[in-house]
């Protein structure tokens, strides 16, 4: 998100252990960290899995909660006026703690997966009715309506509460629902992926950061300015999965972006349709 707006506002939990090389590069990069909570001894949440071989399929192998268990978000005053908000894939009654306070959000997009359709479906119903834009993989929004094809899935989020729907199928790209409007983007293809893990935070970052933008500069956020920003986050994500952790982004400059996204518009661009005379 940092590539494409400079004011952000984090709200998070860390333990003892996080590097403070981290927070320094996030501070440098314009996020505001007074919702950042230390908890000192604490450790901060941890996850490890094996990817099979086609890197998408994957094995847990521990998710530990950790300084996760008990927190309470608090949104430090500069960000209770924030005009987008990124509710990432947490609790939900964690994400609906952070909408409770702020104070009228022209954006909400919401990230979540089938573990909390699991454990904690009443919450994320409550959480859903109240944002705009929802992101979710084909299997998660399968679960979440019972629906298998995706356009009745996505139909059926409608009527949940957002007008927005995005359904992400890894190396396959994704789909955008709004009212009867359809947008589908490509993945971009890659020779080699290194890590996959935190590509669809990167893909959420990257399609509410340019929307950001985009209302910096002219006021609105249009259908059109949404289906750009999906092919943002796709481009975004590719970084990702070409390194191992946060390593991709990191080195990551404008320059870097713009000549990738340039080439992948070329993936689907063609000239105009002649049929035979």
């Amino acid at each position: 998100m940092s590539h494409f707006v400079r004011k952000q506002h984090l709200v998070s939990v860390i333990g003892e252990d996080f590097p403070q090389e981290f927070l320094s590069e996030l501070s440098g990069r314009g996020a505001c960290l007074n919702g950042l909570t230390r908890v000192e001894g604490g450790e901060s949440f941890h996850w490890a899995g094996k990817y099979h071989d086609d890197m998408v399929g994957r094995d847990t192998l521990a998710t530990d909660l950790n300084v996760l268990i008990g927190w309470e978000p608090k949104v430090c005053k500069s960000g209770n006026n924030a005009d987008f908000v990124m509710l990432g894939n947490l609790d939900p009654a964690v994400q609906l703690a952070v909408l409770d306070q702020v104070a009228a959000p022209k954006l909400v997009v919401l990230d979540t997966m089938n573990f909390w359709m699991d454990v904690a479906l009443d919450n994320l119903k409550k959480i859903i009715a109240r944002v705009d834009v929802l992101t979710v993989n084909d299997e998660e929004a399968r679960q979440l309506t019972g629906e298998h094809f995706l356009p009745k899935a996505a139909r059926a989020i409608h009527a949940m509460g957002p007008k927005t729907v995005v359904i992400k199928k890894g190396e396959h790209g994704a789909l955008m629902f709004q009212d009867e409007k359809v947008f589908f983007a490509p993945a971009f293809p890659l020779e080699k992926v290194v890590d996959p893990t935190g590509a669809g935070d990167t893909f959420a970052g990257g399609f509410i950061g340019y929307l950001a933008s985009r209302h910096e500069a002219t006021g609105e956020v249009s259908w059109e300015d949404m289906k750009q920003a999906v092919t943002v986050g796709s481009v975004m994500a590719s970084f990702t999965c070409e390194a191992f952790g946060t390593s991709g982004l990191r080195a990551l400059t404008a320059e870097d972006t713009q000549r990738r996204w340039e080439e992948y518009t070329q993936l689907t661009a063609c000239g105009p349709l002649v049929w035979p005379a």
